[in-house]
């Protein structure tokens, strides 16, 4: 067993510049904190096994998403998360310089099932 560690996510997140790539934080059981910094559109996806939840450190999110054959979109930001249930398609539209936790299975792909694999990052432990 380890000692107890804080972890400063202003810290974390500052150790990084790189976009729409995920750095785990944390793990708890299965699930992992991630940090991650985001700018503009990411890509339709879902995760049919999984919930997501996206909590807002900085800046701001137009997340779309589709729900009984509509279009939709809930903005949120500092201060505020949201959950995207398992099997929901949505798309997250970031403002420059957004940044957010994500608390999600550790094992989770980033792009789910849309097959998209120029944006498929795997988390890297910061």
């Amino acid at each position: 067993m380890e000692p107890l560690r804080k972890i400063s996510i202003a810290e974390k997140l500052a150790s990084f510049d790189d976009q729409w790539s995920p750095k785990t934080l944390a793990s708890v059981g299965d699930y992992a904190v991630k940090a991650v910094k985001i700018a503009g559109e990411f890509v339709w996806h879902d995760h049919p096994d999984d919930d997501e939840l996206f909590y807002v450190v900085r800046g701001g999110i137009a997340m779309e998403y589709r729900l009984n054959g509509a279009e939709r979109v809930e903005r949120f930001g500092p201060g505020e998360m949201l959950r995207v249930p398992k099997g929901m398609e949505h798309r997250p539209v970031a403002e420059p310089g957004t940044e957010i936790l994500l608390f999600e299975r550790e094992s989770l792909v980033n792009t789910g099932t849309s097959g998209e694999t120029s944006r498929t990052k795997e988390a890297v432990r910061i």
